[in-house]
């Protein structure tokens, strides 16, 4: 599995202009290929009467699924730029049509490349994009007096503590990325003289959106 990975979290929609011509890209998370063909065809319908269409999506944890298309424009000109956007920001599970109404005057090959790829970069910038990191949800149960360099420890090396549950213990759940499980759980047993019992609950994705921590299936 990847350790990290970005994505979208909430697609966004961005416009330019050029020489007339309209170019509306539409981004959004896909995780299949009938995910992504879908999305085309509800564009496709959306936007009937526009003289392009044009695709790019990623898919798959080795990006085993990217394709793109020109629909219609001249070849290399759209489709591959736009992939060329979603490859160069290193995301996963990404899709984006761009729509084209014709303003009258014909742009040039470099011209369309430039305006496809402007367009794209629009769209994601006017969506959420968050990174999703492979790691674990460590329970962690201590005495009072552990408590305060546990939480000293998750501060210093930014290990997101996800739920506490304070009776004659305390219960912690910390999100651990899955590099760094071995070296937390050592520094916690040293840290409490080996009174902290600790339990991986299982394996995940997180990603901070918006201040908050949200849990994925791995």
């Amino acid at each position: 599995m990847l350790e990290s990975y970005k994505t979208i979290y909430r697609g966004g929609q961005g416009e330019i202009t050029e020489k007339k011509s309209r170019f509306i890209a539409t981004v959004r998370e896909v995780k299949s290929e009938e995910e992504a063909q879908a999305f085309v065809e509800e564009m496709k319908k959306k936007y009937w009467d526009a003289r392009h269409n044009c695709y790019a999506y990623v898919i798959g944890e080795h990006r085993e699924y990217t394709r793109c298309s020109d629909d219609g424009e001249p070849s290399q000109t759209a489709g591959r730029p736009m992939l060329d956007v979603l490859l160069g920001e290193e995301l996963y599970n990404t899709a984006v049509v761009v729509t084209r109404y014709f303003g009258g005057v014909l742009l040039g090959t470099g011209g369309l490349v430039r305006a496809y790829s402007k367009a794209v970069q629009e769209g994601l910038a006017n969506s959420c994009v968050i990174e999703k990191k492979h790691g674990v949800l460590l329970s962690v149960d201590t005495d009072y007096n552990g408590l305060g360099r546990i939480q000293y420890l998750a501060g210093e090396r930014k290990i997101p503590v996800q739920d506490a549950v304070y009776t004659e213990k305390v219960s912690l759940k910390l999100l651990v990325p899955i590099g760094q499980i071995e070296e937390i759980k050592k520094a916690i047993t040293e840290g409490t003289n080996g009174k902290a019992k600790m339990e991986r609950e299982k394996e995940l994705y997180f990603a901070k959106v918006e201040g908050e921590y949200l849990l994925y299936e791995a």
